[in-house]
């Protein structure tokens, strides 16, 4: 006869998984009716706690669900919350979804199935249902650099909006007028935050907004090659560009050295994140800087809270951004 499962007893009691977990070691908050009725369900299907349960309290993993692994700014931040993770006692395990509903959805259900106490979700979840999923199941968790206004979970995000509009300002101070922005998915707030932000400083300045200098849907580095080159070719090319995220401004650079101009001196660039990839390229790149230690380090503290001492009430942690000056912009070149 098959050895009946966690999933048989949760089934069969009516409860969540992570309930008859909480159960079995004791932990969490959990009313005596229900402690009480799932433990008759173990005793009447003759459940045996597997190893990997028996072992809970030496072995706590908190998942992490991030758009692209390779990217710098979520290279560093995964390693800030993997730091502060190791310090409360937790190891992590990384899914890197390149913003592909498809992948999210499987990751999801994979840390269901795993023995984790906590997700950290920093990728896109273009479908919100797989967090609804994760919320049902009673699984604590936490939004990294993403919001979904609609639910109530812990949130660590810096103003994208005030970094937009600090690089769009700063390169309109330079003399520039017609300024690009190549940008990722709009889908995403923080894309939209960030597009809103350019387009408010370009309204403030008395510049009006042209969307054909708006180049969307850019994930990757050659994406951005190439929409920087299609910039280019304008009958009135822009003297700048914002680009969104680190990856997509070193895109636009090449673009502009493949198209034989020089940077700063034909064109200024204007990057977001400030990762180690900003001080290594050449120029170095002027760009917004996110705390991304500081970033790292509360959302792990309060994902780690919210696991020992879940809470109704959820907290938005809204950190600033800086502009970095270096050496990817300068005045307009008339």
């Amino acid at each position: 006869m098959k050895q009946p499962t966690i999933y048989d007893v949760a089934k069969e009691a009516g409860v969540a998984i992570s309930t008859v977990s909480k159960v079995l070691n004791n932990t969490g908050s959990i009313g005596e009716k229900t402690r009480k009725k799932v433990e008759e369900t173990m005793h009447k299907l003759n459940y045996q706690p597997s190893v990997v349960a028996s072992v809970k309290k030496r072995i706590q993993t908190i998942g992490l669900l991030i758009p692209d692994i390779a990217d710098p700014f979520m290279a560093e931040i995964t390693r800030t919350i993997e730091d502060h993770g190791r310090k409360f006692g937790f190891s992590l395990i990384i899914c890197s979804t390149d913003n592909d509903l498809e992948k999210e959805m499987e990751y999801v259900s994979i840390l269901k199935k795993k023995y984790i106490d906590g997700i950290i979700i920093a990728t896109g979840l273009k479908n919100t249902g797989a967090l609804n999923e994760i919320l049902n199941n009673e699984i604590p968790v936490a939004l990294l650099s993403r919001e979904v206004p609609s639910l109530a979970v812990n949130t660590v995000v810096v103003n994208d909006f005030l970094g937009a509009f600090k690089a769009t300002t700063y390169l309109i101070k330079l003399g520039h007028q017609r300024i690009a922005m190549i940008t990722e998915d709009i889908y995403f707030p923080v894309t939209i935050s960030r597009l809103d932000g350019y387009k408010q400083a370009l309204e403030q300045a008395g510049i009006p907004y042209n969307e054909n200098l708006v180049a969307i849907n850019n994930t990757s580095f050659n994406d951005a090659l190439d929409s920087t080159e299609k910039l280019l070719k304008f009958s009135e090319p822009p003297t700048a560009i914002f680009a969104s995220t680190e990856p997509l401004a070193i895109g636009a650079m090449q673009g502009v050295r493949e198209s034989g101009l020089d940077i700063p001196k034909d064109i200024s660039i204007v990057g977001f994140d400030n990762s180690i990839l900003a001080k290594m390229c050449y120029p170095p790149l002027t760009t917004v800087s996110q705390p991304i230690y500081e970033m790292g380090k509360k959302v792990i503290e309060l994902l780690v809270e919210e696991i020992k001492n879940p809470k109704q009430v959820k907290q938005r942690i809204v950190m600033s951004p800086d502009l970095i000056v270096r050496g990817t912009a300068s005045e307009v070149n008339n």
